[in-house]
């Protein structure tokens, strides 16, 4: 069953080595290539690596937010609670581990999407460089093979004078199902990581926002 991605328009970016950030041009894969065509500092680039095979696709999507790195951190770590921030997440329940690197966690999704639950691995938590990756190991879905990597980087001093930024970036590389192209698989999964990375960046504001006024 082919992707019908949500009305809403996703643009693609990827960060150019001078921090502005641009529309991501696409190509098909034509054996193995690599999926990496954005600036992240060096420490934590090769995260960002993909490998990405012939029936596969990779993308990545880029989402500042105005509230500290730590704040933001604060939430994607929870590997136990991603409807904490994602929408389309129904529940979550950690089936093997305790959060560290290894655990696994089952996820129920909400309806009206080509899904029923989802098993998912936890392959990188790095709390110092603020790294977090997983991978889809099971479950009822048709995004295969699905890997995310997302990362957490200081903005630069125009959102840090207002008391600190942060850029996400989180890519992701996943097998195109059996009747759809690259293009679809592309713009359908984009959507759910802009709409979750959009909602990341509502619910840490509003948790900074909330801390301050307790201050005041």
């Amino acid at each position: 069953m082919p992707f019908t991605a949500p009305k809403a328009s996703v643009q693609l970016h990827r960060l150019t080595p001078t921090g502005s950030v641009v529309p991501a041009k696409s190509s098909p894969p034509t054996a193995t290539s690599r999926c990496s065509a954005h600036a992240v500092p060096e420490s934590v680039a090769r995260h960002h690596d993909h490998a990405v095979g012939p029936n596969q696709c990779c993308s990545t999507v880029v989402q500042p937010i105005a509230a500290p790195v730590h704040s933001v951190w604060s939430v994607v770590r929870r590997f136990d609670n991603p409807q904490a921030y994602k929408h389309f997440v129904k529940s979550c329940h950690v089936v093997v581990g305790n959060g560290d690197v290894g655990t696994l966690r089952e996820v129920r999704v909400v309806s009206g999407l080509p899904a029923e639950n989802s098993t998912e691995r936890l392959e990188i938590l790095d709390d110092e460089r603020h790294v977090l990756s997983f991978r889809v190991i099971g479950g009822e879905h048709r995004l295969a093979n699905y890997r995310s990597v997302t990362t957490l980087h200081a903005e630069p001093a125009a959102a840090a004078a207002a008391g600190g930024g942060t850029v996400v970036v989180e890519s992701y590389v996943v097998d195109v199902p059996p009747g759809n192209t690259r293009e679809d698989t592309r713009v359908f999964v984009d959507t759910i990581v802009k709409c979750n990375l959009k909602s990341l960046a509502r619910t840490t504001e509003n948790l900074v926002a909330a801390g301050e006024r307790l201050v005041a």
